[in-house]
């Protein structure tokens, strides 16, 4: 009796910390048991289903789950899972998921052939599970001038916002920054909302109260475990096509596992059955290409048979230059990521992203045993190294880090204040560098080629000069500030490959030379199947049938001052409307998978 007394005992105290264990973590501990989710050596060889999608990122997993509620769906992941890897849903080590450069990492790097370091994902959940975090949606103009409906934009939103959106605690940097802004006259103070407003603002992050990551791959809550496979490590080799006279119609792809086995899917018989592309900015225009659909001369340069000439894919690339002020600090900062934005009437967004000494731990609490992480500035990312992509390798990352490691802590306890561009207008291309679905293409985004870039970049760092003057800002900056020497300190910080032109040493260098100099990438790259040159204004490709393409690389502009919000409202917002007129096809009478 004792012992059963105890048993029940133990199995209320379990049940209650269980209880909370799913009230602090959210979804998280269901999604790690998905059983539709397996790796894709377990595939079969020969399957077919009523859609097809590439991809199972940050527009892929919403549409994947809104289309198995009435649809046999295949979702092809490249990548593996996040809840495999403690490091992608802890913002502690944010930096540690940017720096690894393995063959199975979550992040892939690249550099583009502007010289620019920056990263693509690997992993269920896409650039949610490698981002900063910010969540805020596109603006009602965004909205309008893409023919979406308001009110089914809303409800996407909001079904997204319930499992991955949190409002943040600001410490006392962000607070600052936010004081600064509406000091110096970024108005109004719109409080804390998601919503895309001019003036200063609290936005959303999709990291909770404990710092842990809440990604795309979490939306998967939502799928019909009987209406879906999910194939990781799956690496789509080519999209498969019959012809309906002269036109393309896709039918299916070929993908490999990890151990080189070849899966063929096909897609049911049946209107309404197609093949989607959500594999991202990189990804989606590249896939196009390996698959016979995009520049016909380009495509034969390179041997592969032309489906379909389509000039439009892998144009319009666009990346928003970020450039960042260092500002060293009297006072402790704490560890932050983005949480405080400035909405200003000139096109610049101005955000701070602060680390106490740049170490990956909370103020207040002791440093893990690892060396010292600086963020996202920091050497093991790639945005602070001291020689070029070429060059670095695991040894030169290392003499990077250990030098670093030698500056006084005084000299690195600080902060940064962002600026990154509206827009933006300079676009540039994306081309195959080989066969390899794995390989990253080549891809130029031409950063300030156009001078509304440029004016907005100068522009904002004057804001940033008036923050950090103000007087909501005085607990952090030394007396007898000199805004012209943090420029050349930040300025000597190597972010990037570009050669440098112009003033060295204790010469301040003009604005528009810093911005020039100082560009870094906050991850935010779109582009390479645009809306009316690629793909109509439902996200089908322009010429074929049977084939759609519904992400990041659809936008000509990105939407808000981030854009995983909106790429996750899409995927749900699309796969509501597929849906429906899957329903007006088929009648009521169809059960469900």
């Amino acid at each position: 009796m004792a012992s059963v007394l105890v048993s029940a005992q133990t199995m209320a105290v379990l049940t209650a910390a269980s209880f909370f264990l799913l009230l602090s973590i959210s979804q998280q501990a269901r999604a790690v048991n998905y059983t539709f989710m397996r790796d894709a050596v377990h595939a079969p060889r020969l399957a077919s289903y009523d859609y097809i999608i590439i991809g199972g990122g940050t527009a892929g997993c919403p549409l994947a789950a809104t289309l198995s509620e009435r649809s046999r769906v295949l979702l092809l992941e490249r990548g593996g899972s996040p809840y495999e890897d403690g490091r992608v849903l802890s913002m502690l080590h944010f930096s540690d998921v940017l720096a690894d450069t393995s063959a199975s990492s979550p992040s892939q790097r690249f550099v583009s052939e502007d010289g620019v370091i920056n990263s693509r994902p690997r992993v269920l959940g896409g650039g949610s599970c490698i981002n900063a975090g910010f969540f805020t949606r596109a603006g009602a103009g965004y909205v309008r001038a893409r023919g979406w409906d308001r009110r089914e934009v809303l409800a996407a939103y909001r079904w997204v916002e319930d499992v991955v959106a949190f409002q943040p605690a600001l410490g006392p940097w962000q607070a600052a920054v936010r004081r600064g802004l509406l000091e110096t006259g970024v108005l109004p103070d719109n409080g804390f909302t998601y919503d895309h407003i001019p003036g200063t603002k609290v936005g959303g992050s999709i990291f909770d109260a404990d710092g842990r990551r809440h990604t795309a791959a979490d939306l998967l809550r939502y799928a019909n475990p009987d209406g879906i496979d999910l194939f990781l490590r799956a690496r789509v080799a080519r999209i498969l096509f019959r012809y309906k006279g002269s036109k393309p119609v896709a039918r299916g792809v070929v993908y490999r596992d990890s151990q080189g086995n070849t899966h063929v899917a096909y897609l049911n018989r049946g209107a309404g059955n197609e093949v989607i592309l959500s594999a991202g900015a990189l990804g989606s225009p590249q896939q196009l290409m390996l698959s016979g659909i995009g520049p016909a001369a380009h495509l034969r340069s390179l041997g592969i048979d032309v489906v379909l000439d389509l000039p439009g894919v892998g144009q319009g690339m666009s990346d928003n230059p970020m450039n960042a002020i260092y500002v060293p600090s009297p006072s402790p900062v704490e560890v932050s990521l983005i949480q405080v934005v400035g909405i200003t009437r000139f096109g610049s967004y101005i955000e701070g992203a602060s680390g106490a000494n740049w170490n990956s731990h909370p103020s207040g609490t002791q440093p893990p045993p690892t060396p010292r992480s600086f963020g996202m500035f920091a050497p093991q990312t790639g945005q602070l190294a001291t020689v070029p992509p070429m060059q670095r390798t695991p040894e030169a990352i290392a003499r990077a880090v250990e030098a670093m490691s030698q500056v006084p802590d005084a000299a690195l306890r600080g902060g940064f204040i962002l600026e990154k561009v509206l827009g933006p207008q300079s676009t540039g291309h994306l081309a195959l560098r080989s066969l390899d679905p794995d390989d990253n293409p080549s891809v130029r985004f031409n950063y300030f080629a156009h001078p509304d870039d440029l004016r907005r970049c100068v522009a904002g760092i004057s804001a940033i000069e008036r923050v950090i003057r103000s007087r909501a800002f005085a607990r952090f900056t030394y007396p007898n500030f000199a805004f012209p020497a943090v420029l050349n300190v930040t300025a000597d910080f190597p972010v990037n490959t570009l050669f440098r032109r112009g003033g060295g040493g204790g010469d301040t260098r003009a604005l528009e030379q810093f911005c020039r100099d100082t560009v870094m990438t906050i991850w935010h790259y779109h582009g390479g199947c645009h809306v009316g040159r690629v793909v109509d204004h439902d996200y089908k490709v322009l010429g074929v049938d049977a084939l759609r393409v519904i992400d990041g690389s659809t936008f000509n502009a990105s939407p808000g001052t981030n854009p995983q919000a909106t790429v996750m409202m899409l995927g749900r917002y699309m796969g509501v409307k597929l849906l429906k007129e899957r329903m007006m096809m088929e009648g009521p009478g169809r059960e469900n998978p």
